[in-house]
């Protein structure tokens, strides 16, 4: 039991930190206290650092020259790249959801769908429910490599949402939504996955627009 101790106060401290990050509640470029988080816990700084170390690996935080870490900040290039990628999977990932969608995924895609369209101000929550729509096409092509590579993605793109601000929630994108879950619903594989790929290029063109705007300013 003495041995198993510190890995799972490890695992725990990197479960709150990672949600904490893709959720908003740590923003970008919001640096990483080890004291703060060992005062924290009431533990010592080995458990913190092992799970800081796994978010850096992971790409959700950076560390720098002078050994401070922060949540990663991303470029217009790195979010136009992320989003360039983000562009064939969700094309994918719907073109196969329309092929393989069982009654349950259905189900869930409609109510994902509902809960994304009701009207809120709450920014984090919103973005969640956004990310949530498109993990559920993931889930429902039935390709567990797709699932993966789309979740791991997902960690950048939560963080460009939470950079930019840019709100999920527009005439445009709940339209395209719409279109996108009507085409795979029809089972209308190339309509689904052409809707899905405008989809993601179009916000990743606002969120991009937006990087360079803040870089400029």
């Amino acid at each position: 039991m003495n041995f198993e101790r510190p890995q799972l106060i490890r695992d725990e401290i990197y479960q709150l930190l990672r949600h904490q990050i893709l959720s908003g509640g740590i923003q970008p470029g919001a640096r990483i206290a080890e004291i703060e988080l060992c005062e924290r816990f009431g533990v010592s700084r080995t458990p913190i650092r092992e799970a800081i170390q796994r978010l850096v690996q992971e790409g959700m935080l950076e560390a720098n020259a002078n050994k401070s870490v922060r949540v990663r900040v991303l470029s217009a290039e790195e979010a136009r790249q992320s989003y360039e990628v983000r562009e064939a999977l969700d094309g994918l990932a719907a073109e196969l959801a329309a092929q393989h969608y069982t009654e349950e995924d259905a189900a869930s895609l409609r109510d994902a769908l509902h809960d994304l369209k009701q009207d809120r101000d709450d920014y984090r929550e919103q973005t969640r429910l956004d990310l949530l729509f498109h993990r559920k096409i993931a889930l429902a092509s039935h390709n567990q490599m797709l699932v993966q590579a789309l979740n791991n993605l997902e960690h950048t793109v939560a963080i460009i949402k939470h950079m930019t601000g840019t709100y999920n929630l527009m005439p445009e994108t709940t339209v395209q939504h719409e279109a996108i879950l009507d085409a795979i619903l029809q089972r209308d594989v190339k309509t689904a996955g052409q809707l899905a790929r405008d989809h993601v290029r179009f916000f990743g063109d606002l969120v991009v627009q937006q990087l360079h705007e803040m870089t400029r300013n």
